[in-house]
């Protein structure tokens, strides 16, 4: 039999959405949200009809009809810390994801079990989510910071990282859960985890804090020089986290985090994009080595994924650093709307269980 699963990805002003067959993509499309049509809610969640409406209505006008359905999935938000897997969407978890004190605030990804929840309640079909980014598998050993205050936490490109790393176990003829593997995941932010028997035991936190600075976060900095500039009076707590977040990295030091523009820029000789682009290499490599120990040299395979991993040059220096721990395998670019969708499929064709949350 073959199933079909309509898969929902919400973001902050777009909602991807694609519907698979098996394996196959026979319908995506990016929706796009003016700021006018949002600013028309209150707050996050109260956009969830409106753009529910919009998915039913861009399905209607391509011919997928709502009744050929199996199973509807959306985008895993900001829920507890949980294992990874393919969750059943119930009350307990929409009440969570409208909580902004579970993690301090609502994210737009948080709209994908409403969404995927009103469209397949009519349909009695059953509605999931699959990997969020608070998906923990952490050894207790990884928790520990350094200050009893502070524990370290697990979030990542669980969605992306997991799906990805099914599909390299598979190309070198191992099961995901026999398998270990370290991932790197290079976008905007860049992921580095230690996959130990299908568990993610040890992760950076790619937004605030550890690992490699990326083409838009600063990563792991000297903790003196930046508690003097978040004491200073020269810059804000907000413009500071702007700047850890999205203004630092490649764009701070090169005045752009395009990944196609910085490759142009080395092409042609450039020496400060060399440079920079290099450094940020090397600190990926570290965070890479680091992985290496915590599976204690017992490495299968070391991969590739996001979008730098589609740039030559990121490719061939990471390779010369790390080659000697491990095979290297590259996937480039991001499978999102297919890991959701398969998430599901999995579940559908009885291959793995649907998990309940708690």
């Amino acid at each position: 039999m073959i199933y079909r699963a309509l898969a929902i990805n919400p973001g902050s002003t777009s909602t991807k959405i694609a519907v698979f067959d098996d394996e196959q993509c026979v319908f995506e499309k990016t929706l796009r949200h003016s700021a006018g049509e949002l600013n028309e809610f209150e707050g996050i969640i109260d956009q969830h009809e409106f753009r529910k409406n919009l998915v039913l209505d861009a399905m209607k006008e391509n011919n997928i009809e709502p009744e050929t359905l199996h199973a509807v999935v959306g985008r895993g938000g900001l829920v507890k810390a949980i294992s990874g897997g393919t969750y059943v969407i119930n009350k307990q978890m929409l009440e969570d994801l409208q909580n902004p004190e579970l993690w301090g605030r609502i994210h737009a990804s948080n709209l994908g079990a409403f969404i995927a929840n009103s469209i397949a309640k009519p349909l009695n079909i059953p509605s999931f989510i699959v990997d969020p980014v608070t998906v923990d598998e952490f050894d207790e050993i990884a928790r520990i910071s350094g200050i009893p205050q502070i524990e370290r936490k697990s979030l990542f490109h669980a969605l992306n990282i997991r799906y990805i790393a099914r599909k390299v176990a598979e190309k070198i003829g191992k099961k995901f859960d026999d398998c270990n593997m370290i991932a790197v995941h290079m976008g905007g932010g860049i992921t580095i985890g230690a996959i130990s028997k299908g568990r993610t035991i040890d992760v950076n936190n790619a937004l605030l804090g550890m690992g490699p600075f990326s083409p838009q976060r600063a990563g792991a900095l000297p903790i003196g020089d930046l508690l003097d500039m978040a004491y200073s009076d020269k810059i804000s707590k907000d413009e500071l986290i702007t700047l850890l977040t999205r203004k630092g990295g490649l764009s701070a030091y090169l005045g752009t985090d395009d990944g196609v523009e910085i490759e142009q820029k080395i092409d042609n000789g450039d020496e400060k994009f060399t440079f920079i682009h290099e450094a940020m290499c090397y600190q990926i490599c570290k965070e890479i080595g680091a992985c290496a120990t915590v599976l204690e040299g017992k490495v299968d395979v070391i991969f590739l994924t996001g979008g730098l991993a589609r740039n030559p040059h990121t490719v061939k220096s990471i390779i010369k650093r790390v080659n000697f721990i491990a095979p290297i395998e590259i996937l480039a670019g991001e499978k999102e709307m297919e890991a959701l969708s398969q998430g599901a499929i999995r579940v559908l064709k009885g291959l793995e269980p649907a998990k309940e949350y708690v």
